[in-house]
């Protein structure tokens, strides 16, 4: 039975070889996670879309104490919600935040984000090269594009940070749990400034604080959970795309010399930059037939939509970087009832970035070897520590 998480003996951009050989063998796997608990592993990209929509697997578990964990984070690392509400709690949750996130209102933001991105680049390009450009690029733009969104003081931003990466921690719960309450009880003092201002259209949490029927509690919960989900995997999706393009012979020129492929390269970023070996988690609700395998109501199941974003039987070429190429619609953001509300301001700020980049900087290419890259494995997008690049 393999242990997860796989080790990338081969490189930051090929899927690792345990995977590819599980791949091979089938769809569904017995693995033991991190923590040494039982879970089953679905790869198939077939599988998981299929699943992912699947109302019989959700994330809160009957015995949350005795359920089986993928890891000591807090928030993604076992059980959350309440079994017997869950489902109507997510349409809740769903209904209150679909409206601030509306493709409308996040087109609406590409001004502000192509002048905030502009201005990072000016400060990067005036210090010279070589540059860092993940604390110069990659790791303060959405930082400051969901603090405005969300009303967040941009000065906060180092404590916040700090509290979202310890949340984020897979190896250490207490760590975890007390970044996400530090991160609560800054959400919490949040909303009273925001109702003591007494604009309640200035920005999301403060039209969340004045939607009826929310606590405090509740606009400080949702608020916290978009402030870390708004910009942790944007970090490392812009990195990682800077990264696997650059690495691939021509790429990078290649969208300079036709900026119009924006939109199919950001496709391929989002598709490529989690290579599988973990997974979203789920416990069945029920007993269940899955793709053959008898699963007990409580099971963990881990929906890898990174493997299934490398599955040969959806991509024949996985690791190849092939923007515009036939391919089935990558699973990055999931798929159905909790489909990433934030999808659609993801994409606005890798488009704008890699857009600009290769228009400002179309000789950039990266100032230390590919297997010289550094990745942080404590947190659970796994990014880079930094990425040198030179011009």
């Amino acid at each position: 039975m393999s242990t997860l998480p796989f080790e990338q003996s081969e490189g930051p951009l090929r899927r690792p070889p345990e995977l590819r050989e599980l791949q091979e063998k089938g769809r569904v796997h017995a693995v033991t996670t991190a923590v040494g608990d039982p879970a089953w592993l679905v790869t198939g990209y077939e599988e998981v879309r299929r699943l992912l929509a699947d109302d019989r697997f959700g994330r809160a578990h009957p015995e949350p104490e005795r359920a089986s964990r993928s890891g000591e984070s807090a928030l993604f690392g076992g059980p959350l919600g309440n079994f017997d509400t869950e489902q109507s709690d997510h349409r809740r949750m769903r209904a209150l935040l679909q409206p601030h996130f509306s493709p409308k209102r996040m087109r609406a933001l590409r001004p502000r984000i192509k002048a905030l991105t502009a201005a990072l680049l000016d400060e990067m390009e005036a210090a010279g090269s070589p540059a860092d450009l993940h604390s110069a690029l990659a790791l303060p733009l959405p930082i400051a594009v969901i603090c405005e969104l969300l009303g967040v003081p941009y000065d906060d931003r180092d404590r916040f940070r700090a509290w979202s990466q310890a949340a984020a921690d897979v190896t250490d719960r207490a760590r975890s749990e007390q970044g996400l309450a530090d991160l609560f009880l800054y959400g919490r003092d949040l909303v009273a400034r925001k109702r003591a201002e007494g604009d309640p259209d200035a920005d999301v949490i403060s039209r969340l604080a004045a939607t009826e029927g929310v606590s405090d509690d509740e606009a400080a919960m949702l608020g916290m959970s978009l402030l870390f989900a708004g910009h942790e995997t944007t970090v490392t999706a812009i990195g990682m795309g800077t990264l696997w393009m650059m690495s691939t012979a021509g790429q990078w020129q290649v969208l300079a010399a036709d900026t119009a492929r924006v939109d199919a390269t950001v496709e391929e970023i989002l598709r490529g930059f989690g290579l599988g070996g973990g997974g979203l988690v789920r416990y069945a609700r029920t007993d269940l037939d899955m793709e053959g395998v008898p699963v007990r109501a409580g099971d963990l199941v881990l929906l890898d939509t990174g493997a299934a974003n490398h599955d040969p039987a959806a991509y024949p070429e996985p690791e190849r970087f092939d923007p515009g190429g036939p391919v089935a619609p990558h699973l990055s953001f999931g798929h159905g009832p909790r489909y990433c509300i934030g999808a659609p301001l993801a994409r606005i700020e890798l488009s704008v970035v890699f857009t600009q980049l290769v228009t400002r900087f179309p000789a950039m290419r990266l100032g230390r070897p590919l297997e010289e890259m550094t990745f942080d494995p404590k947190t659970l997008t796994g990014g880079l520590t930094a990425l040198p690049v030179t011009w």
